[in-house]
This record gives structure tokens, C-alpha cells and sequence, in this order.
């Protein structure tokens, strides 16, 4: 590590670390199946944090049980291995205490949408500063196999021989509804994308969302391949992009347009006339909601950021409401105790 010197607003020099990949590798053997998407997921998140440029000491990971779970261990940051479900409560209390660090949440389909799924709809329309990262592999893995929210109508599974007959979860539309400020999905195997996608995930304030596609090499390989395999990916998914309209094909030849409230499909599209143009900073997520709502082979299925707005969040606002009471309030405890026979504590 290394560091470099800028001018603060103080007038003196602040000193930055300037980090690399390796900074934020820790000395724990990695225990993953081999040829599993987490490999992936924490390539980039080691090689996008030193973009950040904050210290090892004021960066967090927390996570919940499951595969994904064990991501704490693999950082050379500070972390939690926390219990079932239950990242999101302590990212938020350590959030709200300390709300200098950022905070990552690292969960997965069923630690975070099954068990752990109150926390996350609280923690998003609290609109916490914290990133959450949801590995999507539509199946348990670390218990060997059962069906998860995620995994989709009729999927036979250890724990449904004959085919699951639940709807599955979609954790798109569930941060949407929720009020989450920053939506995004991403794919193990574009390694780019993932990595630009984290890295704005982390500079938003406010939550952000992040679902990441995620191979099962084991109990659920090639979940994804319909659509994501490198030889159909440009066919069978859309890049979205804030201000552009949505086009894809291998000469981005093909777009989407909006039929009412309807998403269709354009086949050979001349010019853009017509074309939905992706806006990611609209306010109303009904728009974004759709998008959410696209699934192949029906339509291509949508990759990028969904939604990033401003919004105050539930740490400036508590830091605010303390501040305000604490101006209100006697200078020190003496003179509470001699203000009256009675006093109120806020």
C-alpha cells in the first residue's frame, strides 16, 4: 500500500491510501466449490474497492449463512458472519452508530428474501446508506439442494420431487416496492459489468440494491445459460442505460417499446422513433418496476441499473433529530437536575 496527499478544505494535506487488489485479499483459504459464480463476485468486489480510496479500517462486510455468507472471512476488511437473516439489523445499527464506514451487506436468495426478507424491506424504505449485494442462484446451495424464494414454478428440487408449486420471488420488484434508491442487477460472468455495477452501487448514497445472477456449479449449473451463455447473451439480454433507448441484438438491431403499460419487442427496428428511453433517475418506479418484470424467452432480459435517485437518508435524518434535541435540552446534567421538580429525557 501506498498513499497520496491532496489538499482538504482545512487547508492541510489529507492523506489517502492509495490501495490495490491485493490490500483487500485476506490470508483465508477460499471454500467454494470449484468453478462456483461466488469466485467471481469477490474478484471484482476486491478489484473495485480500491477505487473507493477508504482505508481497511472503515470498511465493513456483513453477511447472514449461507454460501455467499462466508465473503466476510475473504475480505481483508473488517466483518460479521452473522445468523440467519439477520445482516441487515446489524447493518443498520452499526450504521447508525458508526456512519463514517461503509457498509456492505453480502446475502444471498434464501438468507435474504426467505428468512431475512422483513429486515431487507425495512433497512430499504429506511433508505439505510448501506450497499447490499444479493447473490441470485435461485436454489439452496449450502444445504445441498432445496428450492429457495427464487427458484422458479415446477423447479424439482430435494425438498419438491414433483416441482415446486409456489410463484418465485422477484428481488427486483421487491426493492422497488420497497422504495429501495439505487436498483441493480448484474451477472457472475460479466466480470465488467459486475464490477461497474458494484462500484456505483457503493458511490450512491443512500441503499442500493444489487442482484447478482449467480452459477450454482453444483445444484443448480447453468440456471442462467438460456440467456446469459456467451454465444446468446446479445440476442436474449438488454444493457440498460440511463438515457439510452433499449436496444439489443449483435448489431443492437432489435429494440423495446411500450405498448400502454405493455413492454414489447421490436424486431429490426430502423431508428429509435418509438424506442423506450431507460431513465434510472426517475423518481416514480412504476417504469423501472416493469423492466423488472421482464423475463426471457419472452423478452430479453434487462441488466444494468434500474433506478438511482437522491433521497434523504435514515442516518442523516437521525443524526439531524439528535442534534435538534440535544440544542433543546439543558446545557449539561446539573442544570437538568435543578430545572424542576419534574423533566423529561428525550
Amino acid at each position: 500500500m501506498t498513499t497520496a496527499t491532496t489538499g482538504s478544505p482545512t487547508g492541510a494535506d489529507e492523506v489517502i491510501p492509495v490501495l490495490t487488489r491485493k490490500d483487500f485479499v485476506s490470508d483465508q483459504e477460499v471454500r467454494w466449490c470449484p468453478g462456483c459464480g461466488d469466485y467471481a463476485i469477490l474478484a471484482q468486489m476486491q478489484k473495485m474497492l480500491p477505487e473507493l480510496r477508504i482505508p481497511h479500517e472503515n470498511i465493513v462486510f456483513i453477511s447472514g449463512i449461507g454460501c455467499s455468507s462466508r465473503f466476510p472471512y475473504y475480505m481483508e476488511t473488517y466483518g460479521f458472519h452473522s445468523i440467519h437473516g439477520r445482516a441487515l439489523t446489524l447493518a443498520t445499527g452499526l450504521k447508525t452508530a458508526r456512519p463514517e464506514l461503509a457498509v456492505f451487506v453480502i446475502t444471498g436468495d434464501g438468507d435474504g428474501l426467505s428468512i431475512g426478507g422483513n429486515h431487507l424491506l425495512h433497512a430499504m424504505r429506511r433508505n439505510i446508506d448501506i450497499t447490499v449485494v444479493l447473490f441470485n442462484n435461485r436454489i439452496y446451495g449450502l444445504t445441498k439442494g432445496q428450492y429457495s424464494p427464487t427458484s422458479e414454478m415446477g423447479k424439482i428440487t430435494k425438498s419438491s420431487p414433483y416441482g415446486t408449486v409456489e410463484q418465485p420471488l422477484h428481488p427486483l420488484r421487491v426493492a422497488l416496492a420497497a422504495g429501495a434508491t439505487f436498483v441493480a442487477r448484474s451477472i457472475d460472468r460479466d466480470t465488467k459489468h459486475l464490477e461497474e455495477t458494484l462500484y456505483r452501487a457503493a458511490t450512491h448514497r443512500g441503499t442500493s440494491f444489487v442482484e447478482v445472477y449467480q452459477n450454482c456449479v453444483i445444484f443448480n449449473d447453468g440456471a442462467f445459460d438460456s440467456f446469459a451463455d456467451k454465444e446468446v447473451r446479445q440476442e436474449r439480454m438488454v444493457y440498460l442505460e440511463h438515457g439510452q433507448p433499449l436496444r439489443f441484438g449483435r448489431g443492437r438491431e432489435h429494440g423495446i417499446r411500450m405498448n400502454g403499460y405493455v413492454p414489447e419487442v421490436v424486431r429490426n427496428a430502423a431508428d429509435d422513433g418509438g424506442l423506450l428511453v431507460h431513465n434510472a433517475r426517475d423518481a416514480n418506479p412504476v417504469l423501472a418496476s416493469i423492466l423488472g418484470e421482464m423475463e426471457y424467452p419472452d423478452f430479453p432480459v434487462p441488466i444494468g441499473v434500474f433506478r438511482d435517485v437522491e433521497a434523504p437518508t435514515y442516518n442523516d435524518l437521525v443524526e439531524k433529530q439528535v442534534a435538534d434535541a440535544m440544542a433543546r435540552e439543558a446545557a449539561n446534567f446539573e442544570d437538568l437536575l435543578h430545572s424542576g421538580e419534574t423533566w423529561e429525557i428525550l
